[in-house]
């Protein structure tokens, strides 16, 4: 039983994502956890929590290194744990106040992408910028002063924030799936989806809808927004665009193409379009049924 103001350690000197968060997230347990920075083994072994350093994996005694011989497993999916990942297996249930929904959801869209890059477990370069490498970015340079406990500070309050809102958008996710399983219920064509307030739906329409192309909801101006169905998540298919001669259009341009007179506008990639009103948004749905 871990008191209230537990010390975590973890190596001092350079860092990654992998140490970041997992004192983050564990700073969201414990605020008031004295965080110790070493690789002094006799000082590891007075702390409640170790990351990332000391040579052993065990859960029970708040051990979670990965650099051992061997390492410290792997999830069925390949990705090896890192000490994020080793510490999410016991923390993360908890750190997400019981959701489990919502602490699956972080593992599998944070929590295993920093295990994966940290060990290594990509195919080719990585390209782009990554949330691991910008955790990387907080170190200090060649030319700066190498003050890396500071550097580590700013990195654990940027860590923060962005884990504050993964398990935000989680939560709106898994709060959206009833609103959005019941809009596809009540559907009179189950092609369109026709969403009374806006809530994140692509996740539950492919998971409960093979017919679904087009949703319909408010947009956070109060006009209306038509959107296409991806065939999968992530995607940039759609299972049916809409009309090629909208591509771009806006305003009258687009109001003339479709006789629609409040039509606002159509993306140029045609996944989505729409209209001041409600009315005219549908028709736009039924015309690009109809295409």
């Amino acid at each position: 039983m871990i008191e209230k103001t537990p010390v975590i350690a973890t190596h001092n000197g350079s860092f990654h994502a992998d140490d970041v968060f997992a004192v983050a997230a564990l700073k969201q347990l414990f605020p008031s956890a004295k965080i110790i920075r070493t690789r002094d083994l006799n000082v590891i072994a007075t702390a409640d929590i170790v990351l990332d350093v000391g040579g052993v994996y065990d859960a029970d005694q708040g051990r979670f290194d990965h650099h051992q011989r061997g390492g410290a497993g792997s999830r069925g999916n390949g990705i090896p744990f890192s000490s994020f990942g080793l510490m999410w297996q016991k923390y993360g249930l908890e750190i997400c106040a019981g959701n489990q929904e919502v602490a699956d959801s972080l593992d599998k869209n944070l929590v295993s992408a920093i295990d994966a890059i940290d060990c290594g477990h990509v195919k080719g370069p990585i390209t782009g910028v990554s949330l691991s490498q910008t955790i990387s970015m907080f170190n200090p340079t060649w030319e700066e002063e190498p003050d890396f406990d500071a550097c580590f500070d700013e990195a654990i309050a940027f860590a923060s924030r962005v884990l504050a809102r993964f398990i935000a958008a989680a939560n709106g996710g898994v709060n959206a799936k009833s609103l959005v399983a019941d809009a596809i219920r009540k559907a009179e064509d189950p092609r369109v989806v026709i969403l009374e307030q806006y809530t994140p739906w692509k996740t539950t329409v492919l998971n409960l809808s093979q017919d679904a192309l087009f949703v319909v909801y408010p947009s956070e101006t109060g006009a209306w927004r038509v959107q296409t169905v991806p065939i999968e998540l992530g995607s940039f298919e759609d299972r049916k665009k809409l009309p090629a001669p909208w591509a771009g259009l806006s305003d009258k341009d687009l109001q003339n193409i479709t006789g629609l007179d409040d039509a606002m506008f159509c993306h140029n990639g045609l996944f989505i379009a729409g209209c001041a009103s409600f009315e005219n948004t549908l028709k736009m749905a039924k015309m690009a049924l109809d295409h």
